[in-house]
């Protein structure tokens, strides 16, 4: 199940290649608003509060998708679901795109997120389909920012406090909702360092799996301080070439008060063998 470090740049491929392949071992209203009329530290602050402000919603409906550019061809992994940000579980529907000789679609990947875990479901070649895979997260080399083929939403947001060199880019609307959006830098090590405790050794992992610490980031909050949407650019160091591949991950999020009930697998329900590569 568990890929090598030096196959980490490739990981999106994998996703393709082997069905789902891991890398590593193992309300604020007009004030704010007048605030991020400016670069500097209303912005900033504004970012490094999503977590929080997240937490008082509760719960949200959420869309993702994952995509690489390699060999002239772009791939996308999408995913659908809910998170509950107060109890930090969630679930998603990962669907993988078409294989490149036309073979039949995969079948969604069920994805249940909880803390410091992953639990997969038609994970593929060699897991029986009753039985799921679950995943260390603080084990990964990328703490699961793209393992999945999707952000942990709690993540995503977790990592904006490490914001730094923050623009406020003006208004725009995000699914018909009007936001501000904010374009910056995320420090790895920073939002590790500042992260909750379930969500730390997985960001601590991330922050020395990736080329660089520093993120690039475009985040669009609305006039209740919620996040709405989140783009990401991941670096990984290439292990086969000279250079960098770069992954972009975002997510959206809607219907805030959404219900996300995630029931996690039972012990005798998680698949203990072998599992192709």
């Amino acid at each position: 199940m568990v890929a090598q470090q030096q196959e980490r740049a490739a990981v999106l491929v994998a996703f393709v290649a082997a069905g789902l392949m891991v890398c590593g071992t193992g309300c604020s209203g007009g004030g704010a608003a007048a605030q991020d009329a400016r670069t500097g530290s209303g912005t900033v602050g504004t970012l490094r509060e999503a977590v929080s402000v997240l937490e008082r919603a509760g719960s949200a409906k959420a869309s993702t998708s994952m995509e690489m550019a390699t060999g002239g061809t772009r791939v996308t992994i999408r995913g659908q679901g809910a998170y509950d940000f107060r109890k930090q579980t969630g679930w998603l529907k990962v669907l993988l795109p078409q294989d490149p000789a036309g073979a039949a679609e995969h079948r969604p990947i069920t994805e249940l997120l909880a803390p410091g875990a992953l639990f997969m479901k038609n994970r593929g070649a060699g897991v029986p389909a009753d039985k799921w895979v679950r995943v260390a997260t603080a084990g990964l080399t990328d703490g699961n920012l793209v393992t999945g083929g999707a952000t942990d939403p709690y993540a995503a947001a977790e990592l904006l406090r490490g914001a730094r060199s923050v623009t406020y880019v003006g208004r725009t609307e995000v699914a018909g909702i009007p936001v501000r959006h904010h374009r910056g830098t995320a420090d790895l090590e920073a939002a590790a360092r500042s992260a909750s405790a379930a969500q730390r050794p997985a960001l601590t992992a991330a922050a020395k799996g990736f080329a660089t610490t520093a993120v690039p980031f475009d985040a669009y909050v609305d006039d209740q301080g919620r996040l709405r949407k989140v783009r990401y650019r991941f670096s990984f160091v290439n292990g086969q070439r000279k250079g960098t591949v770069a992954v972009a991950s975002t997510l959206l999020l809607y219907d805030f008060g959404a219900p996300a009930v995630v029931r996690l697998p039972e012990p005798s329900d998680i698949y203990a063998g072998k599992i192709a590569e």
